[in-house]
């Protein structure tokens, strides 16, 4: 069976809550931000778990983009790989992708324990801290299985959490290269500021196989600053070019940056190395008022599994833009990085 859409990434288990400002200076966490998880924040997993709130959500920012495009594509388009613990929270994350329709390829680790995701909630602002545990684990060679490789070789697309980017640079090169030489789509999304701050060596080893980089502002300024770029931090612009002719090994496709910016506008920049020239294009974001919005976690990952997904079905990248922000839209009603059921179809351009 052919799965034209293949997701890397590391499988989560989120534990959502709702937290106040001094909570988080207690660990010394800021809004609007994702870390791994240092011993010093150890102790938050053991009391959020005791909150009365605690919503368990199955997680991962790969996961949520492969179960946002499964949503939006027919049945049987994605396949998810990852790493996970053999206990009762990856058959959390099996049954939430079962769902969905998204067919799962776990690693499974006997010994180590299915990674967990502490989402502190305060407002419409989330603090992520991630403690990967079975996460970490994931090996190059689960996709070389000939199971698992055939469908590698049956897909068409290709769709990178730079998350993972900490755990298996061999894996995401090994399914570049692949893309690389078949001139299929591959895309990454850098997923954190902390990515292109401190694993800056490990991104930069698989952009040359980037045909579409996905991040938001904050990603964007980290980038500019860990590559000491002579731009303005905030001109996103000027860092998307920046990106868009960085070295490609595969000339047959141009890059695509594609930046977020929340509620501003959309940004997307197409190099064509042949005429030296950039594509520069805005998009106004779908309005939608406060009072619909439950959850904005998970609100980049459903805007790029609407971007992956409509790539998958050969759009534009300007309806994938529309599509993304749409089903953005979708997800901050509902609680957590997740899509209201029954399926809703996308409409059309706004």
């Amino acid at each position: 069976m052919s799965f034209p859409l293949v997701v890397l990434g590391n499988p989560l288990l989120d534990l959502q809550t709702n937290v106040d400002a001094e909570y988080l200076q207690k660990y010394d966490l800021k809004s609007d931000d994702a870390i791994l998880a240092e011993e010093k924040h150890l102790p938050i997993y053991e009391e959020i778990v005791k909150k009365d709130d605690l919503i368990l959500v199955a997680g991962g920012a790969g996961q949520n983009a492969a179960r946002g495009a499964q949503y939006i594509l027919p049945a049987d388009s994605v396949v998810y790989f990852g790493s996970v613990g053999k206990d009762v929270y990856s058959e959390k994350l099996l049954a939430a992708n079962k769902q969905y329709g998204l067919r799962t390829e776990y690693q499974v680790q006997e010994s180590v324990a299915t990674g967990k995701c502490a989402a502190l909630i305060s407002g419409h602002h989330r603090s992520l801290v991630t403690d990967l545990a079975a996460a970490n684990l994931f090996q190059a060679s689960h996709l070389q299985k000939p199971e698992n490789w055939a469908l590698v070789e049956n897909a068409s697309n290709f769709y990178i959490e730079g998350y993972h980017l900490t755990v298996s640079v061999e894996a995401i090169q090994l399914l570049g290269k692949h893309a690389a030489e078949n001139n299929k789509t591959y895309s990454l999304n850098i997923s954190a500021p902390f990515i292109a701050q401190f694993f800056k060596d490990q991104l930069d080893s698989v952009l040359p196989y980037v045909d579409y980089v996905i991040a938001n502002e904050s990603e964007a300024a980290a980038y500019a600053e860990s590559h000491g770029l002579a731009v303005d931090s905030k001109d996103v612009v000027a860092i998307a070019k920046e990106i868009a002719k960085l070295p490609k090994i595969n000339n047959k496709r141009s890059r695509t940056v594609v930046f977020t910016q929340g509620v501003d506008p959309t940004v997307t920049v197409t190099y064509d190395a042949a005429s030296d020239s950039f594509d520069v294009k805005e998009y106004k974001v779908r309005e939608l008022s406060s009072d619909k919005i439950t959850d904005t976690n998970g609100a980049g990952d459903a805007f790029a599994a609407g971007f992956i997904a409509s790539l998958v079905q050969g759009k534009s990248v300007s309806e994938a833009v529309d599509v993304g922000q749409w089903a953005a839209s979708l997800s901050i009603q509902v609680v957590g990085p997740s899509f209201p059921f029954p399926k809703q179809t996308y409409p059309g351009s706004n």
